[in-house]
């Protein structure tokens, strides 16, 4: 019998991993205490209905808990560990040059995460795309079908480690 994990696992730099951690300790740490004391300040000012400060930080509240819930996921689940081998083999990890029904794109195959505030386009190794292109490698050409039912053809140019 195969079990599954729903749960899905990302590959993070050590760096990645470290910065999300931090992020995580001051949300659920010094952040949620701040955000714990606004709402106290605006409560006391009275009538809470019409207090746009008390309903700002309730707002803010909710964001930072489901980013505390995010982050826990994702680093109870993260595959920790260096760039990958620089073999030119299209895995989680890698910047990849392809050429997409026609048009040239560079992106990392991974977690939006390890990209950090880059402009990089990043796609899943889950998704359509980069389920299609793992394990191949430059002069491959494979298919896969897109969300909107379309056949696109993807011509894998280079693979290689992603250095953030």
């Amino acid at each position: 019998m195969v079990s599954t994990n729903s749960a899905s696992v990302a590959w993070l730099t050590k760096e990645s991993y470290d910065r999300l951690k931090a992020e995580l300790d001051h949300l659920s740490g010094p952040g949620r205490t701040e955000i714990v004391s606004r709402i106290e300040q605006a409560r006391s000012e009275g009538d809470l209905k019409e207090n746009g400060g008390y309903h700002a930080a309730k707002e803010e509240q909710g964001k930072a808990e489901a980013r505390i819930r995010q982050l826990t996921e994702l680093l109870n689940n993260a595959h920790v560990g260096e760039s990958p081998a620089d073999d030119g083999i299209v895995e989680p990890g890698m910047l990849v040059e392809a050429n997409i029904a026609g048009d040239k794109e560079t992106f990392l195959l991974g977690s939006r995460e390890v990209a950090g505030d880059t402009d990089l386009n990043v796609y899943s190794e889950r998704s359509p795309l980069g389920a299609a292109i793992q394990g191949h490698k430059a002069g491959d050409t494979v298919k896969y079908t897109a969300p909107n039912g379309k056949e696109i053809t993807v011509e894998v140019l280079s693979a290689k480690p992603y250095v953030g």
